[in-house]
């Protein structure tokens, strides 16, 4: 659900980065109290069309009944309609529409030595996670290895380095720069899954890291979890979030549609039943009869029309953001899934 949110502050964080935080009523207090690593889709209308974007909660999370933080990182996109806006129009007192926190890519705070590799932008959701780990769980460790371009376009530099203050024996702070030599640390260059290979054993007991965490480009993420596996750490101890999908394949051929297929699709409680038509997603299927089906932004990335198959097949064209325990237990993107059977049933409620 949307609620129209006042900017309360507009904070440049580097020549192409805007850090966005809202006021949160009172009464909205408990809908926007986000656990560490969830997101928020904002929305906005340009010449009749609407505009929805993801951005991760960078602020730590908040225990009731403190007043939640929401507070995201925005990095300017070439392009970008709603990147360009905020980095250059939004200013505090205006009003934006913001869905209440959604996403999977989290960490409730629990003992053990964690570990993540972000790259860029995908350093937000990562701050947000172990800023509250390391608060509120005195017999948790934490390892960042981020990459970044250069130290000028390095989102939250100040934020991160406040944790290696506040917690030197349990914040561990690896930063590589892929365009720019560093005064000391680690050589520049690509983050890569031969790169990480190598570097990884020599930073951390790797088999003892109770949890990865993986988040920023395509490029990167696929070459960390490929490393990991390399080196022999489960899947199910790997958890990611894709923030720019330039470098994936394309999605294969698609198979041919059945003539005619039904959807029937459960939302907030109610039923409907509708007709496909030719080309359309599910999700555009269903959003021709309720303008409240969950997106943000229809490309396979953010995991917001996450739904479960309950009836016949679908074909998903790609899938940046379901785990795979996830596909294996039959929830798919609506965003990205085509009918494959004549009959094809959704739950947007499980």
């Amino acid at each position: 659900m949307f609620h129209p949110l006042r900017v309360s502050e507009v904070e440049r964080l580097t020549d192409d980065a805007v850090a966005v935080t809202f006021a949160v009523p009172p009464e909205l207090r408990e809908a926007y109290r986000h656990v560490p690593g969830q997101h928020l889709a904002l929305r906005r209308g340009v010449r009749g069309e609407e505009i929805r974007r993801t951005y991760s909660i960078c602020a730590p999370a908040v225990e009731a009944p403190g007043e939640p933080v929401l507070r995201v990182g925005i990095r300017l996109v070439e392009g970008g309609a709603f990147s360009t806006y905020a980095f250059k129009e939004l200013a505090v007192g205006d009003t934006v529409d913001v869905m209440e926190p959604m996403g999977r890519f989290v960490l409730p705070p629990r003992a053990g030595h964690f570990a993540a590799i972000v790259g860029g932008s995908g350093i937000t959701p990562v701050l947000s996670i172990a800023a509250t780990l390391l608060a509120r769980e005195p017999e948790a460790r934490f390892c960042l290895i981020r990459s970044d371009r250069s130290a000028a376009s390095t989102m939250f530099l100040e934020e991160t380095a406040d944790l290696k203050d506040r917690y030197p024996e349990r914040f561990q702070l690896v930063t590589v720069l892929s365009r720019e030599e560093q005064q000391s640390g680690l050589p520049s260059g690509r983050l890569d899954r031969e790169r990480l290979s190598g570097l990884l054993p020599a930073l951390l007991p790797v088999a003892d890291i109770d949890g990865w965490l993986l988040c920023g480009p395509f490029g990167l993420v696929q070459g960390a979890e490929r490393a990991l596996h390399g080196l022999g750490v489960d899947r199910g101890r790997i958890h990611q979030e894709i923030f720019h999908v330039d470098a994936a394949p394309a999605p294969a051929a698609p198979a041919a549609a059945p003539a005619h297929a039904t959807l029937t699709a459960t939302l907030d409680g109610r039923s409907g039943n509708w007709p496909v038509r030719e080309g359309e997603s599910l999700l555009e299927t269903v959003l021709r009869a309720r303008a409240d089906a969950p997106y943000a932004c229809k490309g396979g990335v953010c995991g917001t029309c996450r739904a479960f198959l309950v009836k016949g097949e679908v074909r998903m064209e790609r899938n940046f953001a379901l785990e795979p325990e996830e596909t294996e237990a039959g929830y798919v993107l609506a965003c990205q899934s085509h009918p494959a059977t004549g009959e094809v049933e959704l739950d947007f409620d499980r």
